[in-house]
């Protein structure tokens, strides 16, 4: 069943599932609400006259989309109307993690507050220390890929005719990171590999952001995009969903792309 046919039959229209990390959601200045239309997200689901559902958070990888696609239940609504289902996350899994994943994420638990933020400082201070040893990332890409490729296989289980999206990492130049990504290249291979095993299309965030992220429009963290990054991955992802999805190139319903339609800068 095509997303047209989808459309047509139930009345309602197809959701763009999006599990992903900061990067779909955070613009120059900050992190955004999941529906400003400026993030690409939006873009894309505008000019398909999709709906989107959004299920991401900063620091997400591809580990977290597998719990996300097996204990969220905003997912499990969506599925069924999922015209693509995109899978933006890899770039957190290739950053360099010296110190243990499983200590920044429990931080948030360290009482009392006080100790929490002693903790915080201790963490946010090594960090960009041991970074430039490049090693070890925070999701070896063995590890990504099998996260991936569960997720795929249980949405293929699901919905056999469902598209489902990749994606290969972005770029940054962050100082929280040393600016130092020498896990990228592997990362880059495995979930290329997975994705001509398994005939996933790929969307080469790199490719489509790098001039933004290295040049002064992009968020001055040095890892999240401004708003020509959002609007060049729209792009590349409309293209990819429309070749999976079948989508015409004019979706009924849909709107114009338009970058600053919030007013963004």
């Amino acid at each position: 069943m095509t997303s047209s046919e989808m459309d047509a039959g139930s009345g309602e229209r197809p959701v763009l599932l999006v599990l992903a990390d900061s990067l779909s959601y955070y613009g120059p200045k900050g992190g955004l609400p999941s529906d400003h239309p400026d993030i690409w997200p939006n873009i894309v689901a505008r000019q398909l006259g999709w709906d989107v559902e959004l299920v991401a958070r900063i620091g997400w990888t591809s580990r977290d989309v597998w719990w996300a696609l097996t204990q969220d239940p905003r997912v499990w609504s969506a599925v069924p109307r999922a015209g693509a289902v995109v899978f933006a996350v890899g770039g957190m899994d290739s950053l360099p993690s010296p110190l243990p994943t499983a200590l920044r994420e429990q931080l948030r638990y360290v009482r009392p507050p006080a100790l929490r933020r002693v903790v915080r400082s201790g963490y946010q201070w090594l960090q960009p220390r041991l970074a430039p040893l490049g090693w070890p990332v925070a999701l070896p890409p063995r590890l990504s890929v099998e996260y991936l490729e569960s997720s795929r296989a249980a949405l293929e289980y699901m919905r056999p005719e469902l598209p489902v999206i990749g994606t290969l990492p972005s770029v940054h130049r962050s100082e929280a990171y040393g600016k130092v990504h020498a896990g990228r290249p592997d990362a880059v291979a495995a979930i290329t590999t997975w994705s001509e095993e398994k005939n996933v299309p790929l969307v080469d965030l790199a490719e489509a952001v790098r001039a933004n992220v290295f040049s002064d429009r992009g968020n001055p963290d040095g890892i999240h995009w401004g708003w020509d990054g959002h609007t060049e991955v729209a792009a590349a992802m409309l293209t990819a969903i429309r070749a999976a999805a079948v989508v015409p190139d004019s979706a009924e319903g849909a709107v114009p792309a338009d970058p600053v339609s919030s007013g963004a800068e």
